[in-house]
């Protein structure tokens, strides 16, 4: 059973930042595919970003710039820095992963139905 628990969430006056994190507890190879993914009260998830095995990452376009995605392999931790935050950027943050084992993940799709491992998700609130 793989247990993503996502952390660092708050609340942010707008122009401010936040550090999302993600632990996976996941004993196969740590290159495993992994992504953010948030929700806002209404909407559909949308997502974030995405980062292969190797940490070469892949942001949505709306988000480039402001936030990125980066990973930790040796503690299986993924982090998701987001500066000059707007209000837009409110909603629940997830973290999403799947293995690619017995291969390193590669490109990953900032896709939702591509991954199977879930976090209960961290909230974001920017006010402005």
């Amino acid at each position: 059973q793989v247990q993503v628990v996502e952390s660092g969430g708050g609340l942010v006056q707008a122009g401010g930042s936040l550090r999302l994190s993600c632990k996976i507890s996941y004993v196969g190879d740590s290159r495993y595919c992994g992504g953010w993914f948030r929700q806002a009260p209404g909407q559909e998830r949308e997502g974030v970003a995405v980062i292969d095995g190797d940490g070469i990452d892949g942001t949505a376009r709306s988000m480039k710039g402001r936030f990125t995605i980066s990973r930790d392999n040796a503690n299986n931790i993924m982090y998701l820095q987001m500066n000059n935050l707007k209000p837009e950027d409110s909603g629940m943050y997830y973290c999403a992963a799947r293995s690619a084992s017995p291969f390193v993940c590669r490109r990953p799709r900032l896709v939702r139905g591509d991954f199977g491992w879930w976090g209960q998700g961290t909230q974001v609130t920017v006010s402005s």
